[in-house]
């Protein structure tokens, strides 16, 4: 008698670690077939369209296989490794990517339905797993010996005969049946041998005429393009953070009104406040710079003008105030545009601001920043000045009302008590729904922003 396979190996499927997501790329193995793990122990890394997250393993065992290669992306709900739970019982190793066993089906049967927690994100919904069946007893054979074909096929073995029953949808087996096409004579096109409607009407297509056709004119052939040099181009996969970035710059773009304006201000005061700062024992073991101070300001115009701090509800046609501000800085990664924010940074004080700060930034640039650590953000701070340009026009974080960018300081001339003197003057813009802040609320935000940085001390007149 064979042991339970079902019961001595174990399938972990890839979570959903962002709340909503729908794949994610394997970055890099900790483990290799063989090697014995525990509950909770990193097996692998993923890169989600929001973060880079280690994936801890839910049990003890033994690892029986890797699905998918490093660089795979692989879709929420598929089974990613597999653990040999009950290491040295003799018994058969399971099928690679087999159905289901009957105590397994009563097993997951058994559970509660719905997502399920797991030591990182959430298991996978009933929904996003589950299909409808296909009508008729032939779909489930067919679906298994599909899998099959695939499952070996990503496992470098020689794949299964042919399937009995040709792969096609519904609506090309009804255009097959109308034109008296038989399936199983046609030659697939479509991905994993699926016939297409093309595949149907080329096969009713009728045969060249054996006559000789007549003698057309000579037509000139086209001047073949010249072919690309190598190392002249390279292309580079859109997938991961840079991918989920693309989209929501796009989807911001297109459907927030934007409007951007801009000041130039002297901050010569704010940075002799910086200097002085850096030597408060209060401050000591944290990081002192403008952007510390430019975050304070921001918060205080939000406080004086709270009605900026919201977000546009489309599907309820409503405008939500926000109590509270996440503040967003965006920050430049080697993975990519970044936007991680510090939450309910209105309520700390100018050290614990400054501590978030940092923490913040650093985790970013070690390609350490959670999900969570980029969500529910409300306002967002983008630090242009690092790269030596004057200011831009940034574009909204998906959901957020405003944005602030913050030019380079730089040594101008400038009219000061009557006279040209040489002053740290930089140019701020913020960009705003037009949906949600009107001219005159954006601009005295902007204002104040810029009156606070000009004199500092209004951090604590306003603040």
């Amino acid at each position: 008698m064979t042991a339970d396979t079902s019961a001595r190996y174990r399938e972990f499927k890839m979570p959903d670690v962002g709340e909503g997501l729908t794949e994610a790329e394997i970055l890099k193995w900790y483990v290799q077939p063989g090697d014995t793990v525990v509950d909770g122990q990193v097996v692998c890394e993923v890169e989600t369209a929001k973060a880079a997250v280690e994936l801890p393993i839910p049990y003890d065992g033994v690892v029986h296989a890797l699905r998918f290669d490093e660089g795979t992306t692989v879709d929420v709900g598929a089974s990613i490794i597999t653990v040999d739970v009950a290491p040295g019982t003799p018994s058969e190793a399971p099928a690679a990517a087999a159905p289901a066993t009957e105590p397994e089906a009563e097993a997951e049967a058994a559970e509660p339905k719905g997502r399920q927690p797991v030591l990182v994100g959430y298991g996978v919904s009933e929904a996003s797993t589950k299909r409808r069946p296909r009508r008729g007893a032939a779909a489930v054979p067919e679906q298994g010996a599909a899998t099959a074909a695939i499952q070996a096929e990503m496992n470098g073995v020689p794949a299964p005969a042919a399937l009995s029953r040709p792969l096609a949808k519904p609506p090309v087996r009804k255009l097959a049946k109308d034109l008296g096409v038989d399936l199983a004579t046609i030659t697939p096109t479509g991905p994993d041998g699926i016939i297409t409607r093309e595949d149907v009407h080329a096969a009713t297509a009728p045969a060249p005429s054996p006559q000789a056709a007549p003698v057309a004119e000579p037509v000139p052939a086209p001047v073949a393009a010249a072919p690309a040099v190598a190392g002249r181009e390279t292309r580079i996969p859109v997938k991961g953070v840079r991918k989920a970035t693309a989209a929501a710059m796009v989807g911001s773009a297109f459907t927030a009104p934007h409007v951007t304006e801009f000041v130039t201000v002297d901050v010569t005061r704010t940075m002799r406040l910086v200097e002085e700062l850096k030597s408060d024992k209060d401050m000591a073991g944290v990081r002192v710079n403008p952007l510390l101070l430019v975050a304070k300001a921001l918060l205080v115009a939000i406080k004086r003008h709270p009605d900026v701090n919201a977000t546009w509800d489309e599907a309820a046609q409503e405008i939500v105030l926000k109590h509270y501000v996440n503040l967003g800085i965006a920050a430049a990664t080697p993975r990519g545009l970044l936007v991680p924010n510090i939450k309910d940074a209105h309520d700390k004080t100018l050290p614990q601001l400054a501590e978030s700060l940092g923490e913040l930034v650093s985790t970013a640039r070690e390609g350490k920043t959670t999900p969570a650590a980029m969500q529910g953000g409300t306002v967002t701070i983008t630090n242009v000045g690092v790269f030596g340009v004057d200011t831009g026009t940034p574009i909204l974080n998906p959901g957020e009302s405003a944005i602030l960018a913050v030019g380079a300081i730089k040594l101008q001339p400038w009219v000061h008590k009557g006279k040209v003197k040489p002053r740290q003057v930089t140019t701020l813009a913020l960009s705003f729904d037009h949906r949600l802040v009107d001219g005159e609320l954006g601009s005295k935000v902007l204002a104040d922003i810029a009156a606070i940085l000009e004199q500092p001390k209004r951090l604590i007149t306003w603040g």
